[in-house]
């Protein structure tokens, strides 16, 4: 069995205060919050990317570098990047590109749409 956590840096408003925090510190608590995954034994983190105004992930694979120059062991993986939205080879050279950064951690998870399930897939690069 595995551990991870995913998120897709949802950056909605405080309930208390009804205040969002700025989209720089958001990232910030991420790197945070992913540092802490590593050191605490997580076997992977994913970042699903999203184009909504209260999402913060629409680029995931420089989400994830940045991940990698902080962390040492935990996968870094997309969760999902939409190739409908993509052009695959570009999306293949940026996680080749993120796993030598990471030292071979990178993973890639794929759809083809949004709001269909009929196509996933995860690979190691």
């Amino acid at each position: 069995m595995e551990t991870g956590i995913y998120t897709f840096v949802e950056n909605t408003p405080d309930p208390e205060t009804g205040q969002k925090l700025y989209p720089s510190e958001r990232l910030s608590n991420l790197m945070e919050e992913i540092e802490l995954a590593d050191q605490a034994g997580l076997d992977v983190v994913g970042i699903g990317e999203h184009h909504r105004e209260e999402y913060i992930s629409s680029a995931p694979s420089v989400i994830l570098a940045a991940a990698a120059s902080r962390t040492k062991n935990i996968r870094l993986s997309s969760a999902v990047t939409v190739l409908g939205s993509e052009e695959p080879v570009r999306v293949f050279q940026q996680y080749s590109t993120l796993d030598l950064l990471s030292n071979g951690r990178a993973e890639i998870m794929v759809g083809r749409d949004p709001s269909s399930s009929r196509f996933l897939c995860s690979a190691t690069i």
